[in-house]
C-alpha cells in the first residue's frame, strides 16, 4: 500500500477481500459464529452509530442484527478479523437502531473524518454492496427475480430459463485539474449547476460506451468548458461508493485561455492562480470536499507551487 493511495478516503487496499471464501458456505458459516467476527450494519446507505461511532456488532448481537436483515455480505479481513455487512433497510429507522443496538443514523460521508482511513474504506465498501443489492434484485434480461450468491459478490436470476448472472457494477468517473499553458501558472475551476454562488471545482463527468479514460477528459473539459486540452496525465483514482463510482483524476494542459461554458452542466468557469486560490482558502472557501480525490488535486497543485517559489532560482 503506498502513501498516495492512503491519502484518499474510501481506498488503500485495508481489507483483504478472500475472494476465494466467497464460495465456501462451510467456512462462511463458522465465520459468521466466530467470537472475534465483526458486523456492520447499515440502512438505506446510513451507517448506524453511538454518538459518532459506528457500530460494529459481534457474537449475539450480530447474529440478531443478521436474523432481521435483508442481505449479509462478507466483505473479507481487515487487522486479521472477518468483517461481514448486513443491510437493515428493510426496517424502519427505529427498528433498524433497535436491531443494532444505536442511537442514530448517519451518512459515511458525514463520518469519514472521524473515521480512520480503513474505516472509511471498509464503510464506504459496504455501502457500495449493499446499495447494489437493492437495484439489483430483478433480472434486467427477463425480470425474474435475482437471488445473491458468492458472499454477496453476485446475484443470479431465479428463473431456470434464464439464470442471468449479475455482478456488483461499477461507473467510472474522470475529474481534471486543467492547467493554463502560459505563465502565470492557472488553473480552471467551474461552478456546476446546483452548486452555491461563489463555490467552484475541478471539471468531471462519467466515461462514455467506446472511450478512454483520456478521451472522457478532453470531451468533458470541451462540452462543458469549451476548452481544448493536451498532455493529459493520470495522477490517480478514488473508491466512490456513492453509489457507485471510481474516479479516475488527471491533468491536462488547455491550448487557450478562452472559456465558453456549456450553461447547463456549468453555470461558469474561471482560471485561478495558485495565490487566489490560496485567499480564497483563507476566506472559507473549501478546495472542493477534504475527502475527495479533487481536493486532493488541487493541494498537491498548490503545493508544488509553493515548492517551486522556494526552490533556489
Amino acid at each position: 500500500m503506498r502513501e498516495d493511495e492512503v491519502a484518499l478516503a474510501y481506498g488503500g487496499g485495508w481489507v483483504d477481500r478472500a475472494g476465494a471464501l466467497r464460495a465456501d458456505p462451510e467456512r462462511l458459516a463458522k465465520l459468521l459464529g466466530a467470537a472475534n467476527t465483526r458486523v456492520l450494519p447499515l440502512w438505506q446507505d446510513h451507517c448506524l452509530v453511538n454518538e459518532a461511532v459506528s457500530v460494529q456488532l459481534s457474537g449475539d448481537a450480530a447474529a440478531r442484527a443478521r436474523a432481521a436483515a435483508a442481505e449479509t455480505v462478507f466483505l473479507g479481513f481487515a487487522a486479521g478479523r472477518a468483517v461481514f455487512a448486513v443491510d437493515l433497510s428493510e426496517l424502519t429507522e427505529d427498528a433498524a437502531l433497535a436491531a443494532a443496538g444505536a442511537t442514530r443514523v448517519v451518512g459515511v460521508r458525514g463520518l469519514v473524518g472521524r473515521l480512520s482511513p480503513a474505516e472509511a474504506a471498509i464503510q464506504g465498501y459496504a455501502r457500495g454492496l449493499l446499495h447494489w443489492h437493492r437495484q439489483q434484485r430483478y433480472c434486467g434480461a427477463c425480470g425474474g427475480a435475482t437471488n445473491a450468491q458468492d458472499a454477496g459478490h453476485a446475484r443470479r436470476c431465479t428463473d431456470p430459463g434464464c439464470a442471468r448472472l449479475y455482478f456488483p457494477r461499477i461507473e467510472p468517473a474522470i475529474i481534471v485539474l486543467v492547467e493554463s499553458a502560459g505563465s502565470p501558472g492557472r488553473c480552471l475551476l467551474a461552478r456546476h449547476a446546483g452548486a452555491a454562488e461563489n463555490a467552484f471545482s475541478t471539471l468531471a463527468g462519467f466515461v462514455e460506451v467506446g472511450e478512454t479514460l483520456e478521451d472522457a477528459v478532453r470531451r468533458e473539459v470541451a462540452e462543458e468548458a469549451g476548452v481544448v486540452v493536451t498532455d493529459v496525465a493520470y495522477q490517480g483514482s478514488q473508491a466512490w461508493p456513492f453509489p457507485a463510482g471510481l474516479m479516475v483524476g488527471f491533468r491536462a494542459t488547455a491550448e487557450s485561455d478562452e472559456i465558453r461554458v456549456d450553461g447547463v452542466e456549468l453555470l461558469e468557469a474561471r482560471w485561478f492562480t495558485p495565490a487566489e486560490l490560496r485567499r480564497r482558502a483563507v476566506a472559507g472557501h473549501r478546495l472542493g470536499r477534504p475527502d475527495s480525490i479533487g481536493h486532493q488535486l488541487l493541494s498537491d497543485w498548490l503545493a508544488e507551487d509553493e515548492a517551486a517559489g522556494s526552490a533556489p532560482r
